[in-house]
């Protein structure tokens, strides 16, 4: 498979766009591709998703816009985002995990050190280190900042870690974890707070999958019993990763931006074409309509927002409201095998759990009210 040009010179939008679909086109073709998955990889993907990571690295297509100097591309976000909209397109995964391209590779470009950057980044973009999360706790998810896993320094710089973590997707698989923990008990909420790089292989570390209501293993919760971390897992300043981590949750929330619009084009096909030709009472016929004149302003209002400031809490809650009204009432019309046994089944099963990840609808909503409309914060 032929790898592209990696002068960026040479590669104007209009003719990488093409190059990018004529890839993955002879990917699809001679089965190398990995199918999409969204944000969390299914543990049944991981293999594929392995060898599809490393196909991309190999022709050049890892880490468009990272740092040629650490493995990246070089090109611009202009190309990522050609990138991630064909992608979407073809219905293929654009990397191995989220986790690992979007939300550790761009938290380590931004406040890594170059021994960080050396290390972490080609790995990463070659499929050799798959990610997990691990920020939410038993008691602190949406309320993030109130997180309990202690760090606390040690002689020798590095820092021994307590605690538990949990919905942290592909720990079971991972090599690394980007991990906030507590390394200032004293400070307020918000600081005290570091960000780590953490080796899942260390002793002292536990991690048990959980099982879903559609049967999978996706998550996990991962306990952490005096883990000798070591000083240079730090990622930027101690006490500084609060920011570090809400750099992240806004990659987490716009990592689609006009790809989300791709797939949700192609949800409403689907949509419409499920109800065509098919029986059905006044008030699912009356749904149907009404969520596919809904969809349309969504995909208009979400190629407005674009990349403007905020727009990520609002792409995120309205997609995600979205997506989970279409899922129930696609299996309504399914009938009794929508809840069953249907390819609807495991979509409509799904689909709650995506009001929480990535932070829930309800913090989405506090965002757009104080960030955006400016309305009195909420009392903590």
């Amino acid at each position: 498979m032929a790898a592209h040009s990696t002068d960026p010179a040479a590669l104007d939008p209009t003719e990488f766009r093409h190059e990018v679909a004529s890839f993955l086109i002879e990917a699809l073709s001679d089965g190398s591709a990995c199918p999409a998955f969204g944000a969390i990889l299914p543990p049944e993907h991981h293999d594929k998703a392995r060898a599809w990571q490393q196909t991309l690295s190999e022709a050049g297509f890892g880490g468009l816009h990272w740092p040629t100097d650490h493995g990246g591309g070089g090109l611009s976000t202009e190309h990522s985002a050609i990138w991630y909209e064909e992608c979407a397109r073809h219905r293929v995964a654009p990397y191995l995990n989220l986790q690992g391209i979007v939300l550790a590779g761009e938290a380590i470009i931004r406040s890594g050190t170059d021994d960080q950057k050396q290390r972490f980044l080609p790995a990463t973009q070659r499929g050799e280190i798959l990610w997990c999360q691990l920020f939410s706790e038993p008691g602190a998810g949406s309320d993030l900042a109130g997180l309990a896993s202690s760090a606390v320094e040690q002689a020798d710089g590095g820092y021994l870690l307590n605690g538990q973590k949990v919905w942290s997707s592909n720990a079971q698989f991972a090599e690394f974890g980007i991990l906030l923990a507590r390394t200032d008990p004293e400070a307020p909420r918000h600081q005290g707070i570091s960000f780590f790089l953490l080796d899942m292989n260390l002793p002292g570390i536990e991690v048990r999958p959980i099982k879903q209501m559609t049967g999978d293993e996706e998550f996990c919760e991962v306990f952490f019993d005096d883990v000798a971390v070591p000083p240079d897992a730090l990622l930027g300043q101690p006490g500084q990763g609060w920011k570090v981590a809400m750099d992240v949750l806004l990659d987490e929330r716009g990592a689609f931006g006009s790809a989300g619009v791709i797939s949700l084009e192609q949800e409403l096909d689907a949509l419409a074409t499920l109800g065509r030709g098919r029986e059905m009472d006044a008030v699912v016929t009356d749904e149907l309509s009404r969520l596919v004149a809904q969809g349309q302003s969504l995909k208009a209002l979400l190629q407005r927002l674009g990349s403007a400031p905020h727009a990520a809490p609002a792409a995120k809650l309205l997609r995600t409201e979205m997506s989970t009204e279409t899922n129930r009432l696609a299996a309504a019309m399914h009938g009794a095998s929508g809840m069953l046994e249907s390819e609807q089944t495991d979509r409509l099963l799904y689909s709650p759990g995506m009001r929480i990840a990535g932070g829930s609808s309800e913090i989405q909503r506090n965002i757009i009210g104080e960030r955006v409309l400016g309305l009195p914060r909420e009392p903590r």
